[in-house]
């Protein structure tokens, strides 16, 4: 088995190294790739380096890719409004932005991803979604699964084990897909709940659903058993060879240029700065000393950036000058607990040396980073 994975390797490599005109003139049929990585942003990579690169006109991909924790959401979402930042900040689960539309999903080990590749005029993801169906179908006929008309693949009637979401190119498609089989139910209903309140966006909301993996309704399913039944599934529609290509998305021999496409999922420009306009109206209930003070706060971010920001303090709480200097530096600044901690550690510099006033302050900061 090692040793015919790193023949396939050896084989892609050719492939890939291949003027395209001979190679995709000889080929015929579909391609199916699995990645050797589970770093999400390396694995959205591939999928634009295949999207921009392989003429789908010739040859049709099947890309099978599995990620350590991550959530992803989809190209015109808002982070804030989808998922728990805080939480993943602490679990250290990664956040990334897809090329595509659709929802927000929660990846780990336990649930495979399924991209399919073909030309914009060949494009149906319906037929995608029965192929899955029809694989789970031969591997455990009592499976009651089918696709609904949102385009999604139900078990038992409510359960959705899978989502979808697609890339339309002006010429190239590509349509992916989850399979829950394993995943962390409790750290997916986690974080994937919001806790902001009072943020009004016209960014494209995620649907709530009842989820169930898989391996509960039957466990002696396997990861590895589903990929190639679905591997499988594929070659006979697509009349090629059940052959599973391993590739290493870090390699840039095989890839060129992958490395860049990596590093641009990976800015804050691309995961935060891509939100689309949103507004966040909120009353902060911070408790000081015997007493509960509210502090309204109103603030539009375009961005990824704080375009306008209002805080209502009660009269004499804070100096003028001190909380004018902090709504100053916090205009124009990233909605970033991190920017926001290291501009209001400078500010502080600044305040007078009171340890009331430094108490005060410090509460009053340490409210606004946790809005982020």
């Amino acid at each position: 088995m090692v040793l015919q994975s790193f023949k396939n390797c050896l084989w892609l490599s050719c492939v890939l190294r291949t003027p395209k005109a001979c190679f995709w003139s000889t080929a015929s049929g579909g391609l199916i790739i699995q990645s050797v990585s589970n770093d999400v942003y390396q694995n959205l990579a591939v999928e634009d380096w295949i999207h921009d690169h392989i003429d789908l006109e010739k040859q049709q991909v099947l890309f099978l890719w599995r990620n350590s924790p991550a959530v992803v959401i989809g190209r015109h979402q808002n982070p804030w409004q989808e998922c728990n930042l805080r939480l993943l900040r602490q679990k250290n689960i990664k956040l990334a932005r897809r090329r595509s539309g659709g929802g927000t999903v929660y990846h780990d080990l336990g649930n495979i991803n399924l991209t399919f590749f073909t030309t914009r005029k060949k494009y149906e993801r319906m037929e995608n979604l029965k192929l899955v169906v029809k694989a789970l179908k031969a591997l455990r006929p009592q499976l009651d699964v089918h696709v609904t008309d949102r385009y999604d693949i139900l078990l038992d009637r409510q359960y959705k084990i899978s989502g979808t979401a697609a890339k339309l190119g002006r010429t190239s498609a590509y349509h992916h897909c989850t399979l829950l089989c394993n995943a962390d139910k409790f750290v997916l209903s986690s974080v994937l709940k919001s806790p902001y309140k009072g943020l009004k966006s016209n960014a494209t909301p995620s649907v709530p659903a009842l989820v169930k993996n898989l391996f509960e309704e039957d466990p002696s399913l396997t990861s590895e058993m589903l990929l190639d039944a679905i591997a499988k599934e594929y070659a006979v529609q697509h009349h090629t060879d059940h052959h599973i290509t391993l590739i290493n998305p870090t390699d840039e021999t095989l890839l060129p240029g992958i490395s860049a496409k990596t590093k641009e999922l990976q800015t804050w420009e691309w995961v935060y700065g891509k939100t689309p306009k949103f507004s966040i109206s909120t009353c902060l209930n911070m408790a000081y000393k015997d007493s509960v003070l509210n502090v309204k706060v109103n603030m539009d971010v375009k961005h990824g950036r704080i375009e306008v920001c209002n805080i209502d303090l009660p009269e004499q709480w804070l100096p003028p000058g001190l909380y004018s200097e902090l709504v100053k530096n916090l205009t124009g600044s990233k909605f970033c607990p991190n920017e926001t901690t290291t501009l209001v550690t400078t500010l502080l510099r600044v305040c007078p040396q009171d340890n009331e006033l430094h108490s005060r302050w410090t509460l009053l900061c340490e409210n606004m980073i946790r809005l982020m």
